[in-house]
């Protein structure tokens, strides 16, 4: 099986979880003898090869007076992205971004017609444009590839992913790893909302990463349940022995780590924490992440006169979110809504007990794990407590818990995409 795979970003250069995700499906479906062609907007030229070529938007050349590229082009219509589309960043920078004029009327003009395009991968005020731009290279390389099936990773390549498969008239598969209610709750991006809708809609096969996320789509987009499948992510073996590093610190710690977004709940944190440490003082809490609530929730540590028990430690990646769990008596992703949460069962695998929302994904999944409703502080709170006071029940999750995440490999789901991919080029080939 040949594969075309578009994706935003690839480890070691990620935002998220979307690129870890990315990273141990291709992995795993080469493990199963699936020769992959993976695109991404920038190859930095540290990504391992050895799971397939990899494509990088802004090295493809083109030519817009082709009759295909010509016929695409005048398709294209540049959006004017929001803010909610940039939650990588503080509030400040983004507005540094809008103010600047990153590129002229004039610029666009001339760009068009040269014979590559400048992509940065990043999220950042021309994201609509890249996206646009990805999607008219992704016709270069369907013309010039030789595959069986396309895979497009969350909205920002599902045009690529239609523009791949009408001009090669192979299947589409699109893989779901957010929505836009996810992000933004409901007050969702229209532009976003209709390009998910309509890559759910073109695609021959559906994949979510959860059955939370499979009804959303349904409900939300109006995506037959018959062409969605559910597709648990798994979790790469830990590869760093970080157990004997020097904590620098005596008293348990209790982290959070993720975007600082509402999607992943940091204020709800930051409640229960307090409540903690009205009972426990000798108990040091970690928010390691950022984006756009960032400022909001150093502000309101320091309001709460817990500043000397918080420490903000910005973006984690790679090495650094394995020694970070390492560090870490307990893990809680309290997320409003969570489509998987890959983060779980990276702390689950460093032998740390998790507590995470009834309001995630990987809820449905793990079983030595203790769940809680994202609004509920008191039981967040209570959980905490427990979990870093009484020693015995902290053992037990521990144990079965790496026992229960060792388990979920990515191998196991790449077989049950394989599957998905064998299904799409064998109805294609009967219509």
């Amino acid at each position: 099986m040949r594969v075309l795979m578009f994706g935003w970003e690839f480890p070691p250069h990620i935002s998220g979880g979307l690129g870890t995700a990315c990273y141990g499906l291709t992995k795993g479906l080469a493990h199963h003898g699936v020769d992959i062609d993976f695109v991404v907007p920038k190859a930095y030229g540290d990504e391992d090869r050895s799971i397939g070529r990899f494509h990088s938007a802004g090295d493809v050349d083109f030519d817009i007076r082709e009759k295909t590229m010509k016929e695409y082009w005048d398709r294209i219509k540049y959006l004017e992205v929001g803010s909610n589309l940039i939650p990588y960043v503080s509030p400040e920078e983004f507005q540094r971004l809008i103010s600047e004029d990153i590129m002229s009327d004039v610029e666009h003009h001339e760009a068009i017609f040269s014979q590559r395009f400048s992509f940065t991968g990043k999220y950042g005020k021309d994201l609509m444009q890249e996206v646009s731009r990805y999607a008219l290279i992704a016709t270069v390389l369907a013309e010039k590839l030789d595959f069986d099936v396309i895979h497009a990773h969350d909205w920002l390549t599902y045009p690529a992913g239609i523009a791949a498969s009408k001009v090669s008239g192979k299947p589409l598969v699109v893989h779901i790893h957010a929505t836009e209610f996810d992000r933004s709750g409901q007050h969702v991006n229209q532009n976003v909302y209709e390009i998910e809708r309509k890559g759910m809609s073109i695609a021959d096969k559906v994949i979510s990463v959860s059955n939370l996320t499979k009804r959303t789509v349904n409900e939300r987009y109006g995506i037959p349940l018959e062409k969605i499948t559910t597709v648990y992510n798994a979790v790469e073996p830990n590869k760093i022995d970080g157990m004997n590093e020097p904590r620098g610190v005596r008293q348990k710690v209790i982290t959070f780590l993720g975007r600082i977004t509402y999607q992943k709940g940091p204020d709800y944190f930051i409640e229960a924490a307090n409540k903690v440490l009205q009972k426990d003082r000798e108990i040091r809490f970690v928010m390691a992440g950022s984006g756009d609530m960032l400022n909001r929730m150093i502000r309101r540590v320091a309001e709460l006169g817990i500043s000397d028990r918080f420490h903000f430690t910005g973006f984690l990646k790679g090495d650094e979110v394995s020694r970070m769990f390492s560090a870490s008596d307990l893990y809680v992703m309290p997320s409003v809504s969570e489509p998987f949460g890959i983060s779980p069962l990276e702390a689950m695998r460093s032998n740390v007990p998790v507590i995470i929302s009834k309001q995630s994904g990987v809820s449905e999944i793990l079983e030595h794990a203790i769940k809680v409703d994202f609004w509920d502080i008191d039981a967040m709170a209570d959980a905490m407590y427990a979990l870093v006071n009484y020693n015995g029940i902290s053992r037990m999750f521990s144990r079965y818990g790496k026992t229960e995440v060792d388990n979920l490999k990515w191998d196991n789901a790449a077989a049950k995409v394989l599957n998905v991919y064998e299904e799409a080029v064998r109805e294609t080939a009967i219509h």
